[in-house]
């Protein structure tokens, strides 16, 4: 009996189908039915007959035809996904064709590349530098096991079974014994793009030949990786020292043909299994190999590169929903000054003020709505968007700060024992401890969450019509409709969540293998806690923005801005105006999906560069003269724009 993988929001389901006669549309019906039946609310479906969707592959993304037989447009046990009209579809599949190779050297990844290997953009080859080095670390190996010289974890049990010596005869059986003993995470396994992202970290890592790994068997785990065949990686497991041992471990599992894995080609099977039908061999470990596979911080530093850059999106486009904020409820330009900025210089700050100016400017981009309050008697405008360039500037450091962390981290070698062949000998010590990422992150959490605490304010500003001068909770008919009263409650409710999230974990320590390890990060749980917060961030400015673009509505015809008129079209080729109450959730979903894809900053993006181009001359060398004719013009033209506001 053939059987299909349907991932229906969020949720895998296995569908069986007794006759290939059936349709794509039945096997849609079917899943559906199968997601309503496991929820309380049945997903808030009356019934199956009332869901609209369509179906496309998860392997391609075509859509298929509903009217299509299984037997005509299926393989045995393929996984397509059901999405639901007006749902987002899963950002989670792996494009047909990666765009080409990305060769690691364990030196030069930076965070954005990883993403992209997440995401299958690019597959994975090694530098001849690279190659090279794994050769010398693995005769350091091969030398010691000929010589029956004591090592930790190469002829020694691990952790307090260090002193145990293993007979040459038993080494293999070690490693395997080390891998599966080590795979006991528990939780939801990572998405497809995490395990990538774990992957060819840890590709990077042992090519950097400081882990003792033959040249054979690297090889094989990047073919593993070009197959995208991805192993089952429990999420919860890892207390961040020696390493990131259980989810590692997992990883390491699939390649030897253990546990479950899946591919786009096969879907979930048997590691065996899923490796066979690529034509791929499990992994026959080496001595040395199994610790090599599964000692260091990556999967803590996978989902802190994940963490890092949404948070530089989602910081970027902040700034730009707040803008239109602004706008919507007619503040002034004049805390942007550079002046202001220029007396307490910090760099975050001073590029926040920059995209306001940039994106408010009235010289360049006349905003009819800021000429409406040109003679206000308002003075200055709440905290919530006069303190931008303050409260936005420092998430916008913190996060190169963590950064700069992450990125020396996806670079460095972190097994135990380290094998340094120069030196022609081994040394044990603590580069796997997970400190500088797990702390990186907590502080990373505590940063980005500030973003959602001062757009949940503004949020509120749009909502009361005592303070933003326009109709209650942003709708007509107040009363009848409520607008977005729940959705402000729902920004509220994440922000108090993010309130718990943003407590640090790497404060905490627990003592594990028998005091042997008795000081730890607790790293996994920073970076998913991180993860979590920024994805909160993201939801409430996708809220802020839907309320903003509504209060556009209230304004018009007057218009703001030309590039805060172009994200207003943005957010309306997917979310239409608010004119009676309707299902939100959808509206903003779109938009925490437009952010997600930072659709936002690369509409906006062209305009702030543009501004940059024209404000900021290029490096040259200048007498002091100059230098005050130029600043003297810069606050003339400044000081016209703002007059607008004043």
């Amino acid at each position: 009996m053939p059987r299909y993988t349907v991932h229906v929001r969020g949720e895998w389901l296995a569908v069986p189908c007794l006759s290939s006669t059936n349709t794509i549309g039945w096997l849609g019906k079917e899943a559906v039915r199968r997601y309503m039946k496991n929820k309380p609310d049945n997903g808030g479906f009356a019934s199956v007959e009332e869901v609209k969707f369509y179906i496309r592959r998860c392997k391609g993304l075509g859509l298929l035809d509903l009217d299509d037989t299984v037997g005509d447009a299926l393989e045995d046990n393929e996984f397509v996904e059901v999405v639901i009209e007006g749902d987002i579809m899963s950002p989670d599949f792996i494009p047909s064709q990666p765009e080409g190779y990305i060769s690691l050297d364990g030196n030069s990844l930076t965070t954005e590349d990883l993403v992209n290997l997440g995401k299958g953009l690019y597959k994975i080859k090694l530098t001849p530098e690279a190659e090279a080095k794994v050769k010398k670390s693995r005769e350091v190996i091969e030398r010691i096991v000929k010589e029956q010289t004591v090592v930790y974890g190469i002829t020694t049990g691990f952790g307090k079974f260090a002193r145990t010596v293993i007979p040459n005869s038993n080494l293999r059986e070690l490693q395997v014994n080390l891998v599966r003993s080590h795979s006991a995470g528990v939780g939801k396994p990572l998405t497809p793009e995490r395990t990538r992202m774990l992957l060819a970290l840890r590709i990077n890592v042992l090519a950097k030949g400081y882990s003792g790994i033959s040249l054979e068997t690297l090889e094989q785990v990047i073919e593993v990786f070009n197959a995208s065949c991805l192993p089952y990686i429990p999420e919860k497991g890892t207390v961040g020292a020696s390493g990131d041992l259980a989810p590692l471990s997992h990883l390491a599992l699939g390649l030897i043909g253990e546990g479950k894995m899946w591919s786009p080609k096969s879907g979930w099977a048997d590691a065996k299994y899923v490796l066979e039908a690529h034509g791929l061999k499990p992994i026959t470990l080496k001595p040395k190999e199994g610790l090599a596979l599964i000692n260091g911080t990556q999967m803590i530093t996978s989902l802190g590169c994940e963490a890092v850059e949404r948070a530089g999106a989602i910081a970027r486009q902040a700034d730009i929903i707040a803008a239109l904020t602004l706008e919507v409820l007619k503040g002034t330009t004049r805390a942007f000054d550079t002046d202001i900025h220029a007396v307490r210089p910090h760099q975050g700050q001073a590029e926040v003020a920059f995209r306001f100016r940039s994106l408010l400017d009235s010289d360049h981009h006349p905003s009819e709505i800021a000429e409406s309050h040109r003679f206000c008697d308002r003075v200055q405008d709440a905290y919530t968007m006069r303190c931008c360039p303050q409260v936005h500037g420092i998430v916008n450091d913190t996060i190169a700060f963590v950064k700069d962390i992450i990125t020396t981290e996806i670079n460095s070698a972190t097994d135990n024992p380290m094998v340094f062949a120069e030196r022609q000998e081994t040394i044990s010590g603590g580069n796997f401890h997970g400190e500088y990422p797990a702390k990186a992150l907590d502080y990373l959490a505590i940063g980005v969450h500030e973003l959602a605490a001062i757009s949940e304010r503004r949020i509120e500003r749009l909502c009361n019509p005592s303070l933003s001068e326009l109709p209650a909770f942003l709708v007509t008919e107040g009363g009848l409709n409520s607008g977005f009263m729940i959705a402000h409650c729902t920004a509220a409710a994440l922000v108090s969540e993010n309130k718990a999230l943003c407590h640090p974990s790497s404060v905490d320590s627990l003592s594990t293998s028998a005091a042997t390890e008795d000081h730890v990060s607790m790293g996994g749980w920073a970076a998913r806690k991180a993860l979590r917060v920024i994805e909160h961030v993201e939801q409430v400015l996708a809220i802020e923005l839907l309320a903003a673009c509504q209060g556009i509505e209230f304004l018009r015809p007057l218009r703001t801005t030309t590039p805060l008129e172009k994200v207003y079209d943005l957010v309306r080729s997917v979310v239409r105006p608010w004119i009676k109450d309707r299902f939100m959730a959808p509206d903003i979903e779109a938009a925490h999906r437009l952010l997600v894809e930072q659709k936002v900053w690369e509409v906006a993006k062209p305009y702030i560069e543009k501004y940059r181009r024209e404000h900021i001359p290029e490096s040259r060398p200048i007498s002091p003269t100059a230098f005050s004719l130029g600043s003297l013009r810069m606050k003339q033209l400044l000081h016209e724009s703002e007059k607008l506001c004043a």
